[in-house]
């Protein structure tokens, strides 16, 4: 069958990216297993910071086996460092539905990768490009920028009609005999050359860019405001006796949900009666709707004291606490007073 001809656009970006793409260990396998696990990992997560990540649970879990059935602490503790720990639950409950609906085999269409867990229109159209070559356009933040300045698109990416309005663009630009390599084209285009403050002069969509042509680049895409973000004061303290800590595992509803902390408080630590010493404090802590202020505190208890635990905390030996999974603002915590002997003794090892 005669391919049909590419457009201008795609022709273009597909020639930039044959000479201009990352050497990435997903981009040299059609293993839809490994391309959906280096998608997840990098939906809120750079590249650079992502691929020891995914190098990691690769090793630790190779197939959707292995991953179905691994202790969900031991993922969170490979995860930890990478936030967002919905994404790792998911992405262990779809393995567990791979493992269950599809027989082992993982679902070769976007119309049944999109019905696992943790899976959206943007990570199913990857999945279904890169590994089964389906001619579904993928829609990011970073197709998003190209698309808007390159045709003048006026729609506000926050609004509810732009993920129709950009896939249908996209799609109308896909080839239908190389989905794979646009797709990753136009993505790669977007994190290196069309960035959010791109250098125009050297870029191979200068002539055509509408954006461009009008003075318009800085303010396109269009983009509402965000959302006001709520702070939060937090107080930590790392409570030791006879060489052991006191933590809890939160099991609350929350992002950090399965994850583990020191002894948390919200008022202020005037009234403790044994010797304590403050800790640095992590810089704010940002979510996508949160800034955390957080104090921390060393409190050395001593050996004979009788102490009252508090419901939900336990001790713990310092070995075993760095076993388990901690959110980021804990590790940044130990990382920054390393100092203090009994933090030495915790610190991460891979991060």
């Amino acid at each position: 069958m005669q391919k049909s001809p590419l457009h201008p656009f795609s022709a273009t970006i597909m020639a930039w990216y044959a000479e201009h793409q990352r050497e990435l260990p997903w981009r040299q396998t059609k293993d839809p297993y490994a391309i959906w696990l280096s998608e997840i990992i990098l939906q809120q997560t750079r590249v650079a910071q992502g691929l020891p990540y995914f190098e990691r649970l690769i090793s630790a879990f190779p197939t959707v086996r292995d991953l179905a059935e691994a202790p969900e602490a031991s993922l969170l503790r490979l995860w930890q460092g990478l936030g967002y720990y919905s994404r790792a639950r998911n992405l262990q409950k779809a393995a567990q539905m791979v493992m269950r609906d599809f027989k082992g085999s993982f679902p070769p269409t976007y119309d049944e990768i999109i019905l696992l867990p943790g899976i959206g229109p943007y990570t199913a159209a990857a999945i279904a490009s890169f590994a089964f070559n389906e001619a579904k356009a993928v829609v990011d933040g970073n197709v998003y920028r190209v698309l808007s300045r390159v045709f003048a698109v006026e729609t506000d990416i926050a609004s509810s009609s732009a993920r129709g309005v950009f896939t249908s663009l996209a799609q109308s630009l896909i080839p239908t005999h190389d989905p794979a390599t646009f797709n990753q084209a136009i993505m790669e285009f977007g994190a290196l050359q069309c960035t959010p403050a791109p250098d125009c002069s050297d870029c191979p969509l200068r002539v055509s860019c509408a954006a461009l042509s009008l003075g318009r680049v800085a303010e396109l895409p269009l983009k509402s405001k965000k959302t006001k973000v709520k702070e939060i004061e937090m107080n930590y303290l790392v409570i030791e006796q006879n060489g052991q800590l006191l933590v809890r595992e939160r099991t609350e509803k929350g992002i950090w949900k399965g994850l583990w902390e020191f002894y948390l408080i919200k008022d202020a630590c005037d009234w403790l009666p044994f010797q304590r010493q403050a800790l640095k404090s992590p810089p704010v802590h940002l979510l996508s709707h949160r800034k955390i202020h957080c104090d921390a505190w060393h409190v050395q208890v001593p050996d004979n004291f009788e102490l009252e635990i508090p419901e939900g905390y336990g001790w713990m030996s310092p070995s075993e606490f760095e076993s388990k999974g901690k959110p980021v603002l804990l590790l940044n915590l130990i990382t920054d007073n390393l100092d203090c002997p009994i933090l030495q003794d915790i610190s991460p090892t891979y991060l």
